[in-house]
């Protein structure tokens, strides 16, 4: 049988055009070395299934005869090693990359996407078991997403990680270093041995640009710096997002604030997200426009948007960049205790942004979110975080991707809400004590509702109003006039 499915991966690699026909027998032997196979057999079955599907009955035949033991980072490696001898050397899919790039940049993205796909390096399979969903706003249509592609570990794991997290090695340094391509992977760590990286060049600097391995969204792209340095929002930043869509004209580029609380879960190691997406608050309406007195030639306005969004536009790149360092000096030092906004405790800052920039045609935009992360004894998880009342939802960091509209929440809410929902239909009592609050109002909304897809849909909705009240929660101004208070300031000569 192992026979069988390595000659039906050989073949799913011609068909997917990974290798060539001259590959094969190289390819092979790679594969029943890491194997540990020294007979070969003729196969017997033709299997014509999925990469992923092949790939784990492999594994399950290597945990089976011994070859590796049975958890999940083992496993991880095993599968990133079989598809490494599939893929090209970093400086062939690199000179591959550009080569399709001088045809169009839309070649050469979808080139490396669909490289990054069938080696399995993106996990195409288990992202297909997140729920993704719409629902409807005052704001426009939001996205949901309760994640559940990343594999749970499990208890000999994690018992495994414990034993030697004290003498962990420490390289490479974080998840986003360049030293992960081509890496073995270890207990605790991911496997990274199908990994490849593009180098672009960003104003004289050396970048990496990478696919994420759990895409929430199409083409869902990592633009990684080669150091490994902090993020920091600076002008830098606003030039290096705006001319990366100059590059790649189909591509937004954002990045994550960078303070905690507000910014991203890696803030250790300088990166942008992007990708071929359009998320909601990109096409949400102007809620009025504004002049910005030293850039004439730049149309500003805030967005009917539940966080507080400025939206630069201009033909011109450097144009955009200063008026968005104008908007991000005069933020960071902007305090209104009126609107409990306040940019330092002591030498703390509080006060910075998320910057997302595309290109429009003629056009360039660049959308900057203001930021603040200050706790108070009221609000210790942060003033403008998603505030005790709807933690049963979602408590974690607002980044990036949720600030655009876009909801990624915990796996555990598929089992809590499906108690949430049978307790709405009186069909159990047992319902989880953050969300009981919840679920009794629920219930003596709808608990006329008999209906399962009724009540699927009903639920779908609530959540998405449960996200509305998580972004606008995030909002610093909660009405035009302290908006326009701040606006005001931007036109202020000191």
């Amino acid at each position: 049988m192992i026979h069988d499915l390595i000659t039906g991966l050989i073949n799913k690699g011609l068909t997917l055009e990974l290798i060539e026909d001259t590959d094969v027998k190289y390819v092979k032997n790679k594969v029943i070395a890491l194997l540990g196979i020294e007979s070969v057999e003729y196969p017997t079955t033709v299997i014509n299934d999925s990469i992923p599907s092949i790939l784990s009955e492999i594994v399950n035949y290597a945990v089976d005869n011994q070859i590796i033991d049975n958890n999940l980072d083992d496993k991880e490696i095993l599968s990133a090693n079989i598809m490494d001898c599939f893929i090209p050397r970093p400086s062939v899919v690199n000179d591959k990359f550009y080569q399709k790039y001088e045809k169009s940049p839309e070649s050469a993205t979808n080139y490396f996407y669909q490289l990054s796909k069938h080696s399995n390096y993106i996990q195409t399979e288990r992202i297909k078991k997140n729920i993704s969903f719409k629902a409807d706003s005052t704001y426009g249509e939001l996205e949901i997403t309760i994640n559940l592609s990343k594999p749970e570990k499990d208890p000999e794991q994690i018992k495994k990680e414990r034993l030697i997290k004290k003498d962990a090695p420490s390289y490479p340094k974080c998840l986003l270093c360049k030293e992960n391509e081509g890496y073995l992977g270890r207990t605790g760590y991911p496997a990274r041995a199908n990994h490849r990286l593009i180098r672009i060049d960003m104003l004289g600097e050396q970048w990496n640009l990478q696919y994420s391995p759990y895409v929430y969204y199409n083409e869902h792209c990592i633009l990684l710096s080669d150091k490994h340095r902090p993020m920091k929002i600076n002008s830098d930043v606003f030039r290096r997002i705006l001319t990366f869509t100059e590059k790649f004209p189909h591509y937004f580029m954002g990045s994550n604030a960078d303070l905690p609380i507000v910014g991203g879960s890696i803030l250790s190691h300088d990166h942008y997200q992007g990708g071929n997406y359009e998320f909601p608050m990109m096409i949400a309406e102007e809620l009025f426009t504004f002049q910005l007195n030293n850039f004439p030639n730049v149309k500003a306005s805030v967005l009917n948007w539940p966080a507080s969004v400025i939206r630069l536009q201009g033909e011109n790149i450097e144009g955009l960049v200063e008026a968005a360092d104008l908007i991000l000096t005069k933020w960071r030092n902007y305090s209104d205790e009126t609107a409990n906004i306040i940019s330092h405790s002591g030498e703390e800052v509080h006060n910075t942004i998320t910057p997302i920039a595309r290109n429009k045609g003629n056009i360039f935009e660049l959308d900057l979110v203001l930021r603040n992360n200050r706790t108070t004894d009221a609000y210790p998880s942060g003033i403008f975080h998603p505030h005790q009342d709807v933690h049963h939802i979602k408590k974690e960091n607002i980044g990036l991707i949720e600030v655009m509209g876009l909801a990624v929440l915990p796996p555990r809410l598929v089992e809590e809400l499906d108690s949430v929902k049978k307790y709405i239909l009186g069909q159990t009592s047992a319902v989880k004590e953050e969300h009981r609050q919840w679920a009794t109002i629920l219930k003596s909304k709808y608990g006329h509702l008999t209906d399962e897809t009724e009540m699927e849909t009903m639920i779908e909705q609530e959540l998405g109003d449960k996200f509305a009240r998580i972004l606008e929660d995030i909002g610093v101004f909660k009405n035009q006039d302290a908006f326009l208070t701040f606006i005001n300031e931007l036109n202020m000569n000191k």
